[in-house]
């Protein structure tokens, strides 16, 4: 994935070249180089920045999970089925495994069924979800990519494949997988495989400057105070053989001894001793900005990326976990729920034996309130019920049921 410094408009200069062939930041082009299963697991293991980037949002996803709609009886049953399949701790891998490979999945294994039949959903007994397995994009092959805009899986692969370690092959009818892409491809790119691109592919020349900095102010340190010792005829007398070399060696190592004992270095009458030291002034503000700028190209905040302390008068970062987890809920309207319905009426079934049209849910709230802001909403709701009471519009027996 090349840098590029300039986008062109239509502003141009004949006399200054800017917009012409003359001018160099015209020829610059984006260029796009996708990076391989390796690469992509060596970045995720051996950068932190990288691995928070693909795991925060993914765990934020699914951490307070989601609330049931339906009799008492019914969700009991339904919780107890997700606690069976571990459900929701494979739906984090496979996201997981959707952020870093740009392709992650969760595959059914239903009763007895033809694995490359579409799901007979009239057909499923309760247990009959009987496994839920996870798999990323180089688990699974996916077959010709279907084209056929009156076809009833137009844009699902005809087949998902699995090879097994002794070498059998499965094909999977796409009804019984639920995917996870990672970042969005172009529908172009679709047409070739359901898969999309890894999260990292975007914010790879953010997480190597970044690693750059951190690695360069790390190297300074090493020479934050350096010594320096002028010797006369270093050249011509101390270092013209090796053994003159040793005896200066062992000299110094000697007098760096002394220092280090006595807190004094002692030296010839025409040496001289000084010392150097680097300046770390502004190196921590530098380092900062290259993390911000991964905590941007991640779309995460800074006060959940790096557990930073918000900056400026008054700030508490709240706006900023607000606007991030009303993303997160967005995320799970668009993303998550259209794919997991697939899976939820087959656990539906699984739990209940039938499909209850009653039966749904809704995510839980990602930003939770403290107990000052709860009690002073009791309170104002308190106050309000009293000035309804009051004014003999609105009966005592109405309010009782709110």
């Amino acid at each position: 994935m090349g840098l590029v410094t300039f986008v062109s408009d239509s502003l141009r200069n004949l006399a200054s070249g800017l917009g012409y062939e003359r001018d160099k930041a015209a020829q610059a082009e984006f260029h796009f180089t996708a990076m391989g299963e390796a690469q992509l697991e060596a970045m995720y293991r051996g950068d932190w920045t990288a691995g928070k980037a693909v795991d925060i949002p993914a765990f934020d996803s699914v951490r307070n999970w989601r609330n049931w709609q339906a009799k008492n009886d019914q969700i009991e049953r339904i919780e107890a089925e997700e606690k069976r399949l571990n459900l929701r701790s494979k739906l984090l891998e496979a996201m997981v495994l959707g952020r870093l490979y740009g392709g992650g999945a969760l595959v059914m294994g239903i009763g007895t069924d033809d694995p490359m039949k579409p799901v007979n959903l009239d057909a499923i007994k309760q247990g009959g979800l009987r496994y839920v397995h996870v798999m990323s994009r180089y688990d699974i092959v996916s077959g010709e990519i279907r084209l056929d805009p009156e076809d009833e899986w137009f844009g699902e692969p005809e087949y998902y494949q699995l090879n097994t370690e002794k070498g059998a092959i499965y094909h999977i009818h796409p009804s019984r997988v639920v995917i996870f892409t990672g970042s969005r491809r172009v529908s172009r790119t679709r047409e070739v495989e359901p898969w999309g691109d890894s999260i990292l592919e975007k914010i790879r020349d953010a997480v190597a400057n970044a690693a750059r900095a951190n690695h360069a102010i790390a190297q300074l340190l090493e020479e934050a105070k350096l010594d320096v010792i002028k010797v006369p005829n270093l050249m011509s007398t101390h270092l013209a053989s090796n053994e003159a070399t040793a005896r200066l060696t062992e000299r110094f190592r000697t007098a760096m001894s002394i220092k280090s004992s006595t807190n004094a270095l002692v030296l010839d009458d025409e040496e001289s001793y000084e010392q150097k030291q680097v300046s770390f002034t502004n190196m921590p503000e530098v380092l900062q900005q290259y993390m911000l700028v991964v905590s941007g190209a991640a779309d995460i905040p800074a006060t959940r990326f790096l557990g930073q302390s918000p900056a400026g008068m008054n700030a508490t970062g709240e706006s900023d976990l607000k606007n991030y987890y009303d993303r997160v809920s967005s995320e799970q309207e668009l993303t998550l729920t259209p794919a997991l319905s697939r899976l939820d009426e087959v656990l539906i079934r699984s739990a209940e034996g039938a499909r209850d049209k009653a039966i749904h849910y809704v995510w839980a709230p990602l930003f939770q309130k403290d107990g000052k802001e709860l009690s002073e909403i009791e309170k104002n709701r308190s106050e309000t019920f009293n000035k309804w009471s009051a004014s003999g519009l609105v009966s005592d027996q109405v309010l009782g049921k709110v």
